[in-house]
């Protein structure tokens, strides 16, 4: 029941984020789209983000959460094509701790 309440929390602050975002430059994000290995090795190169979380959205699509210590995140989405796109990116990102039940 946990499980499901963390997930919907982070459904419904992702579909937030999308929505509210405020920095123009993130909008331009909406439509970068290249090989994953690309934008990986961009962010790794230009920010030091490294893969911080991963999540299956269906079975066309992988969600990965990319931080790095400064603070600096961003968002993307991988199709079964090897095609990312960059949704958001922000800053301020913060690791929070595990919650007590929830497998890791």
């Amino acid at each position: 029941m946990l499980r499901n309440m963390v997930h919907g929390l982070l459904a419904v602050l992702l579909s937030t984020l999308v929505i509210a975002h405020p920095h123009p430059a993130a909008s331009q994000m909406l439509r970068s789209c290249a090989g994953r290995s690309e934008i990986v090795k961009f962010l790794d190169s230009n920010f030091a983000e490294k893969l911080t979380a991963v999540g299956l959205i269906n079975q066309n699509a992988i969600l990965e959460v990319y931080a790095a210590k400064s603070g600096t995140w961003t968002l993307i989405v991988t199709n079964v094509n090897g095609v990312s796109c960059v949704l958001l990116s922000g800053e301020s990102w913060e690791t929070m701790p595990t919650l007590p039940g929830l497998a890791t």
